[in-house]
């Protein structure tokens, strides 16, 4: 039986969900309320996140995430109470802690290049060598001979009957032909 369940029209008793045929857990996550917390866990809601949703993504877009990258301890409920006090008390080690309680990575790590572009340029580089490899087997076996006119002797005939046809004298291949001389004028600028 399909999760939606067509309710005649004279029904008029129940609620939206009821007449949808949802279940309880799909009427949560379609709420968002609950949906929401079951995504987060236990973790810390610290702020609005990228278009309000709280979801953790390091991104140098939206630096401050919706929520905190770890679930509470007791270990860090003991960190965080020495941070309410003077900073300079804390070790390092109690930094770097509280730090990835917050962040899984620094900028630094999540700006870092990584080999990806390797595997890109690679497929990249086969996919120019392959379509290489289909036009050569193409000119070679699927084209036969150019036509006779591709010749040179053939080419020089043409242009010297399109020369004694005086073919487009304004801006064409004869208006470089001096018919006086019977030569190519020479290119003044």
């Amino acid at each position: 039986m399909s999760a939606l369940r067509l309710i005649p029209r004279g029904n008029a008793g129940g609620n939206l969900s009821q007449m949808m045929g949802l279940s309880q857990m799909g009427r949560r996550l379609a709420s968002g309320g609950d949906g929401i917390r079951l995504m987060v866990g236990e973790r810390e809601v610290v702020g609005y996140g990228i278009n309000g949703r709280p979801i953790y993504f390091d991104s140098q877009d939206c630096p401050f995430p919706a929520i905190r990258y770890r679930e509470v301890t007791p270990e860090l409920c003991a960190i965080r109470e020495k941070e309410l006090g003077d900073w300079k008390k804390l070790s390092l080690d109690d930094k770097k802690r509280l730090y990835r309680h917050s962040f899984c990575q620094t900028f630094v790590e999540f700006q870092h290049f990584t080999p990806e572009w390797k595997i890109c340029l690679g497929v990249a580089l086969w996919l120019v060598a392959l379509g290489l490899s289909i036009s050569m087997v193409l000119k070679t076996k699927m084209y036969g001979q150019l036509p006779d006119t591709f010749d040179e002797d053939r080419r020089s005939a043409q242009l010297r009957r399109m020369i004694q046809l005086q073919m487009n004298p304004i801006t064409g291949i004869s208006s470089k032909w001096c018919y006086e001389e019977n030569k190519w004028k020479s290119q003044l600028h």
